[in-house]
């Protein structure tokens, strides 16, 4: 039996990855949830517990999370909770850790833009996950144009003059900062 939780919090550290027995990704993090409360008399805001969650996400999650997320990172993290009792040489303690079965970003404090990978046994077929005819090679060519800005009958193509778009899928930091008013 395990608890389901929801968590939201900063991924302390780069991501590990790891492998199954059988060859599987695993992407392992430490995730730090904080409290945060207004002082009312004081009129500011003070920092009160902070909580360490071992995260661990399997098979497509955690490749998608480590090339995802990144030390620093506000995230969204759903899970089940094991909570696991160690001991060493002079203490023992109880770890917290998450098997997760979503991750994603917090968008409070963000964008980001999402890129559908394409699913095995379509990827096979020559098809994609969408029931099209279009070939994963076609998919992969659009992907490794505009990395995160493909969207449904949006250009394929890097707008005349942007090279953020270009020098931020090059180093794989994703889509460039939005400018303008909101």
């Amino acid at each position: 039996m395990s608890d389901h939780i929801s968590l939201v919090g900063n991924v302390v550290g780069e991501l590990e990855r790891r492998t199954t027995r059988d060859g599987g990704p695993v992407a392992s993090f430490r995730l730090a949830v904080g409290e945060r409360r207004l002082d009312r008399e004081r009129n500011e805001w003070v920092d009160g517990h902070t909580s360490f969650y071992a995260i661990s996400a399997f098979g497509e999650l955690g490749a998608n999370a480590l090339l995802s997320l990144r030390k620093g990172e506000r995230v969204v993290v759903t899970g089940r909770l094991r909570l696991r009792e160690w001991e060493n040489e002079t203490t023992r303690g109880v770890s917290a850790d998450v098997v997760a079965d979503s991750v994603g970003h917090d968008l409070r404090w963000g964008t980001t833009r999402f890129v559908r990978t394409p699913r095995p046994d379509t990827a096979d077929k020559g098809g994609s996950d969408d029931g099209s005819a279009r070939g994963t090679e076609q998919m992969d060519t659009e992907r490794a144009v505009v990395d995160g800005w493909a969207v449904p009958g949006a250009e394929t193509e890097t707008p005349a003059g942007d090279d953020r778009v270009r020098d931020a899928v090059a180093v794989g930091g994703g889509a460039p900062p939005v400018e303008g008013p909101f």
